[in-house]
C-alpha cells in the first residue's frame, strides 16, 4: 500500500510540474469575437500555462495582454501586436465603431500599452501595430526551446 501511495504521489507531482510549463503559442491571430478570446485567455490564465507570442496577435486577439499575467507573456522577434477599435456590423452590413467595447478593450491592457496606443491617437478604426523594439521594452524575450501547444 505505501508503495502504491508513494507512486501516486510521484504521479501527481510529475504532472503538476508538466502542467506548470505548459505553454501555448500565439501566431497569425487575426482575432475575432471577444467574449470567445476572453473565455480562452482566461482559461489560459487559469490553467497557469505561459504564452509565447510568435506572429501576428491581432484585434481580440491582444485580449491576451490583459488576461494573462505579464510574467507570463514573452515575445519573439515576430511578434507583432495589431490594435484598433471594436466594431459591430450595422444595419447596411457595414463595420459600426461599437464605443463602449472599445473602451471595456481599452480598459483591460496594461498600462504601458494603453500610454502606447494613447500616443499614437487612440483605438480608432486603423489598425496600429506594436512590434519590434518598442515590444520588447515592454515584454520579456522568448526562449523556444519550450513545447508549444496553439491557442486556436
Amino acid at each position: 500500500m505505501r508503495v502504491v501511495t508513494g507512486l501516486l504521489a510521484v504521479i501527481f507531482l510529475l504532472g503538476h510540474v508538466a502542467a506548470s510549463h505548459a505553454v501555448v503559442r500565439i501566431g497569425e491571430d487575426r482575432g475575432g469575437r471577444i467574449g470567445t478570446y476572453l473565455d480562452k485567455y482566461e482559461a489560459v490564465r487559469n490553467s497557469g500555462q505561459s504564452v509565447i507570442i510568435d506572429g501576428l496577435c491581432a484585434s481580440a486577439c491582444t485580449i491576451v495582454l490583459g488576461t494573462v499575467p505579464h510574467d507570463k507573456i514573452c515575445v519573439t522577434s515576430h511578434a507583432a501586436l495589431g490594435f484598433h477599435a471594436a466594431w459591430d456590423l450595422g444595419s447596411n452590413g457595414r463595420a459600426v465603431t461599437n464605443s463602449e467595447a472599445t473602451l471595456m478593450l481599452y480598459s483591460m491592457y496594461p498600462s504601458a500599452i494603453q500610454r502606447w496606443i494613447k500616443e499614437r491617437g487612440g483605438l480608432t478604426r486603423r489598425m496600429i501595430f506594436l512590434r519590434g523594439r518598442q515590444l520588447a521594452d515592454m515584454y520579456r524575450p522568448c526562449y523556444l526551446d519550450a513545447q508549444a501547444s496553439s491557442a486556436r
